[in-house]
C-alpha cells in the first residue's frame, strides 16, 4: 500500500513577516502540508514563538532581518539556504500601513511605505529568484492588498506602494514565464490581523469614533460585511504554490468578499 506525499513535501518555503497575522497563517499552512519553512521578520522573539507554535515535528528555521536592508536580506536568505536548502517558494508578506491625508504625507512617511511594502518585495525576490531559475521551479507570491487594485483615502503612500507590488508581479511573471517560476499576488481586503488593529487605532485617534464604530465602518467596505480571516488568505496562497498551479502567473487575486471584482 502506498501513501501520497504531502502537497509541499521536499519544498522549502520562505515567508517574510512570518511572525504573526497573515504570514503566520501561511507558514502554518505550508508546514502542515509538508514544507520546510523559514520565517523572516524583524522581531526575533515573535519568530521564535511562531516556530514553537508550529511544533517540533515541523522543520522551521527563523532568521531576523529587515527586508528594507539589502545586506540584512542577503544574510537571512543565505542562512535559510544553509539551514533548509534552496528556496522553492517565496511569500513576500512583510508590510506596513500608515495613514495620513495627502497634504500631511511627508517624505519620511512616503519613503517608509515604499521601502517596506515595495522595496522589501524587490530585495527578497532578487535574493530568491536565482535559486529558483537554476533549478527550473519556483513559486513567488506577493501579499499585496485591495489597496493595490483600487484607491482608498488617507493612505496614498500605502496604495502607491501596493500598486507597485502588483506592477512588479505582472512584469516579473512575463520575464520568468519560460523558467518554471510563477509570480502572483494575493490582495486581501481588511483582514483580522495586528495590522488591522493598527488601522482601527488610527481611525479612532483621528476621528474620535469608538472601536466598535470604526470596525463597523471598515466592515462595510466588504459586501459580505465581515473581515477576512488570515486562514482564507493562506488557503489561496497554498493553491497558488502547488505544482499543479504552474499555468497561473501574473495574477492579482482579490480576497475581499466581493469588494473588488
Amino acid at each position: 500500500m502506498t501513501t501520497s506525499k504531502p502537497a509541499l513535501a521536499e519544498m522549502h518555503a520562505l515567508v517574510t513577516g512570518g511572525g504573526s497575522g497573515i504570514g503566520a497563517a501561511i507558514a502554518r499552512a505550508f508546514a502542515d502540508n509538508g514544507a520546510r519553512v523559514t520565517l523572516i521578520g524583524r522581531d526575533a522573539a515573535k519568530l521564535d514563538a511562531q516556530r514553537l507554535q508550529l511544533g517540533a515535528s515541523h522543520a522551521v528555521h527563523c532568521a531576523a532581518a529587515d527586508v528594507t536592508d539589502p545586506d540584512s536580506v542577503q544574510a537571512a536568505f543565505a542562512s535559510a539556504r544553509d539551514a533548509l536548502g534552496p528556496i522553492d517558494i517565496l511569500v513576500n508578506n512583510a508590510g506596513q500601513a500608515q495613514a495620513a491625508p495627502f497634504g500631511k504625507t511627508d517624505l519620511g512617511l512616503w519613503q517608509r511605505m515604499l521601502d517596506v511594502n515595495l522595496t522589501g518585495t524587490f530585495l527578497c525576490t532578487q535574493a530568491a529568484l536565482p535559486m529558483m531559475i537554476e533549478r527550473g521551479f519556483g513559486r513567488i507570491v506577493n501579499v499585496a492588498s485591495t489597496a493595490g487594485q483600487i484607491g482608498y483615502p488617507y493612505v496614498t503612500a500605502y496604495c502607491a506602494a501596493k500598486h507597485g507590488v502588483i506592477g512588479l508581479t505582472r512584469a516579473l511573471a512575463l520575464e520568468t514565464a519560460t523558467t518554471g517560476v510563477t509570480v502572483n499576488a494575493v490582495c486581501p481586503g481588511y483582514t483580522e490581523t495586528p495590522l488591522l488593529q493598527t488601522s482601527l487605532d488610527q481611525v479612532v485617534s483621528k476621528t474620535g469614533r469608538t472601536q466598535d464604530d470604526a470596525r463597523a465602518a471598515l466592515r462595510r467596505a466588504n459586501p459580505q460585511r465581515r473581515f477576512i480571516e488570515p486562514a482564507e488568505v493562506a488557503y489561496t496562497v497554498l493553491w497558488l504554490v502547488a505544482r499543479e498551479s504552474g499555468s497561473i502567473t501574473g495574477q492579482s487575486l482579490s480576497i475581499s468578499g466581493g469588494e473588488v471584482m
